[in-house]
């Protein structure tokens, strides 16, 4: 490939400047910050180039100067309400799993509660509506030429879904944001609520014998699958990584990468390489991977993270071995192994942690002190 090919392809892959163009992590994010009333209307969905950017940030300047006059402080606005409408629009837009960790870390230093279970709830009662990337077409660019993220958040508050009367930056209502936002009606991105995707949002909670504490998955676009098959088990990303590019998953497989969790990896690293080569390989929806550690928000298919407890606490996760039949059952919010607890019991018996990556500096105290996926994989 010539330096000119390589330009003109990465002309037409990249939209522009700026985060990641689907609704990935960082846009997934900044739309949760924009629902919860953090950052001015219309932030999340501006390209980096676009020319309101100047004005946008001269707003911010002056946003920021009010509420410190008034004394607003984010707890103000990070109410239990908040939360649960950040939580509702991203499950209807179908975004990142990272949405779990992030909210629910944010939630504990606002010293709002909220659980896994919130999640699956809301996601439950809430239809998915976007035809977004990395599960649909468009990207987040598309979605500001019709509006932005007041589009989607006037499909759900007129449907009921959202608490209009929470509080923002700008010291209106979510609600006189959304309506004071010129949109237009008629457009292929979002769809209606009465006329989904899917009846259901784009997150599921899964628990089970496996994951006791919980797991994530994003099931936007198949969440009536169930998935049944024999463990590969890996420690840590790299083998699963050379065992797909060696060709050795096969269709029906349950990928499980452990040791990857808030204390082993220690930090959580996103799976983006195994679930890519997985995809490239042509088994994205045949082969299901399940891990302790965590997923890029522009992962698909039956991809499940966060699985508490981790391996390097003693989790079941840790106790599985090669072969070991498991069941992922979206619809019925399960994670399991066909194991007995006797198994479980004898194996936990016998079990010894990896060695740690870090004993001294910086990395060994975060994993000293992490909590569980579970809890947000905070540290105090």
């Amino acid at each position: 490939m010539t330096r000119e090919e390589l330009t003109e392809l990465e002309c037409h892959a990249c939209p522009g400047e700026g985060s990641c163009a689907g609704l990935f992590t960082a846009n997934t994010m900044s739309t949760a910050i924009e629902v919860m009333g953090m950052s001015l209307p219309g932030d999340a969905s501006l390209t980096a180039v676009d020319p309101r950017k100047t004005d946008e940030a001269r707003r911010a300047g002056e946003t920021v100067m009010r509420m410190l006059e008034e004394g607003i402080r984010p707890r103000d606005i990070l109410t239990r309400e908040a939360f649960e409408n950040a939580i509702t629009v991203v499950v209807a837009m179908g975004g990142s799993t990272n949405a779990v960790l992030h909210l629910m870390a944010i939630a504990r230093e606002a010293e709002v509660s909220l659980s896994l279970e919130d999640f699956d709830r809301i996601s439950r009662n809430t239809p998915y509506i976007a035809d977004m990337k990395p599960g649909g077409r468009y990207v987040m660019a598309d979605l500001s030429r019709y509006g932005g993220v007041a589009l989607i958040g006037k499909r759900l508050l007129d449907a009921g879904l959202l608490h209009g009367d929470a509080m923002t930056v700008n010291g209106k209502t979510l609600a006189e944001n959304i309506n004071d936002t010129p949109i237009i009606e008629d457009q292929p991105v979002i769809y209606h609520p009465d006329q989904p995707r899917s009846p259901t949002g784009g997150l599921a909670i899964l628990r089970g014998n496996l994951a006791p504490d919980g797991a994530v998955i994003k099931v936007a676009g198949h969440q009536e699958r169930v998935y049944e098959g024999p463990a590969r088990v890996f420690e840590q990303e790299e083998l699963a990584f050379q065992a797909i590019q060696r060709g050795e998953i096969k269709e029906g497989d349950i990928v499980v990468i452990r040791y990857e969790g808030p204390k082993g990896g220690p930090g959580m690293r996103e799976m983006l390489a195994v679930t890519g080569a997985l995809i490239g390989q042509g088994l994205g929806d045949s082969v299901a991977l399940v891990t302790d550690g965590r997923f890029s928000g522009a992962s698909h298919g039956p991809m499940v993270g966060h699985v508490a407890p981790e391996a390097m606490v003693g989790g079941p996760i840790g106790l599985l071995q090669e072969g070991d039949i498991i069941t992922l059952d979206i619809p019925g919010r399960r994670l399991d192994a066909k194991l007995s607890e006797e198994e479980f019991s004898d194996r936990r018996a016998a079990w010894r942690p990896i060695e740690p990556k870090y004993t001294t500096g910086v990395l060994a105290k975060y994993a000293k002190l992490v909590s569980s996926a579970s809890e947000g994989a905070v540290t105090g």
